[in-house]
């Protein structure tokens, strides 16, 4: 969710890794081929989903009674 909120003010993926993580190890990676990159864009995305209604998955499969 910090991932959706950042990207919803704007900030860029570098700027939210550096919220969400140690700027140590941003630094210590490529950021254009690092895993961390790819982490926080599937964070983003993920958030995005949510929010459009996607966080109903989250409760998994509805249970017929």
């Amino acid at each position: 969710m910090r991932a959706l909120d950042g990207r919803l003010a704007g900030a860029s993926y570098r700027a939210i890794a550096e919220a969400l993580f140690y700027p140590s190890r941003i630094a210590s990676e490529p950021w254009k081929t690092g895993p961390l990159r790819d982490t926080v864009i599937r964070l983003a995305r993920t958030g995005f989903a949510m929010m459009r209604g996607d966080y109903r998955k989250l409760l998994g499969p509805r249970r017929r009674d």
